[in-house]
């Protein structure tokens, strides 16, 4: 079997010659050093007019391939899920026209949050342009963003509200009523939330949740939802407020 390096040379080779491709970055866990052994691959193909998903299908690389828009749209306007030589790859689409958006409304410090599947908080419309910063490149030439001040306030100031918007709501529709997996989802919920507050206001850039809450050092929050009962609903809800809003309060922007 190739090894890791010659794996990921010989698919950023394959996908940098396709019609319309103008970069390929390596993302993830892969791209930063901190993959295990079964982690896969996150390829992201930045393109413009001649690319369509069709050639992607014709590579031959078993697996689902997306149209555009076939993920929801939005930030992720499609991919694919491949198997390559016996490894699992995941390709990501980005219009370079897109990237360019993005980029202008992060340094204006503009951005949105869209619904995701497996992400608690949803995610922020900037996280295309923080894989620009951690990405690694592969093929091509793509700009380096370094985290816009004007986004450091804008989105530790959003993320700030929501989660202290979310954890109120949880205290007032929920706690009271004893519904123990409503006011569990809301802190999960609420410290994300916080935890992309904080990220933001230190200027680190998020591209997923996995090691979210860690990063922002948040993860006591596990503490309180271990003890949830209908009972101590409203008591969890204050102290995880309590904790949330100790880490806020030190990275304020």
């Amino acid at each position: 079997m190739a090894s890791d390096a010659s794996f990921t040379t010989h698919v950023g080779e394959r996908l940098a010659a396709l019609p319309g491709v103008t970069a390929v970055a390596l993302g993830g866990s892969r791209a930063q050093g901190t993959h295990r052994p079964d982690s896969d691959w996150d390829f992201a193909v930045y393109y413009g007019a001649g690319f369509t998903p069709d050639v992607v299908r014709a590579l031959g690389w078993p697996g689902e391939v997306s149209e555009f828009g076939g993920w929801g749209g939005g930030v992720f306007n499609g991919g694919a899920w491949l198997t390559v030589d016996g490894r699992p790859v995941d390709l990501h689409y980005r219009e370079l026209a897109d990237v360019q958006r993005r980029l202008a409304q992060a340094r204006e410090g503009r951005f949105e949050v869209e619904r995701l599947m497996f992400h608690l908080a949803g995610v922020p419309t900037y996280l295309v342009v923080a894989e620009l910063a951690v990405n690694r490149v592969l093929f091509g030439d793509l700009p380096r963003p370094s985290y816009p001040d004007a986004l450091r306030r804008t989105a530790h100031a959003r993320w700030a509200g929501d989660a202290r918007t979310t954890l109120a709501y949880a205290g007032r529709a929920h706690a009271a009523r004893g519904h123990v997996t409503d006011v569990a989802g809301a802190i999960g919920r609420a410290a994300c939330e916080a935890a992309h507050a904080v990220l933001a206001g230190r200027g680190e850039w998020v591209t997923n949740e996995k090691t979210l809450l860690d990063r922002a050092d948040l993860r006591g929050i596990d503490a309180i939802t271990a003890r949830l009962d209908p009972a101590a609903l409203p008591a969890a809800i204050a102290e995880a407020g309590a904790l949330l809003d100790k880490a806020l309060a030190a990275h304020s922007r």
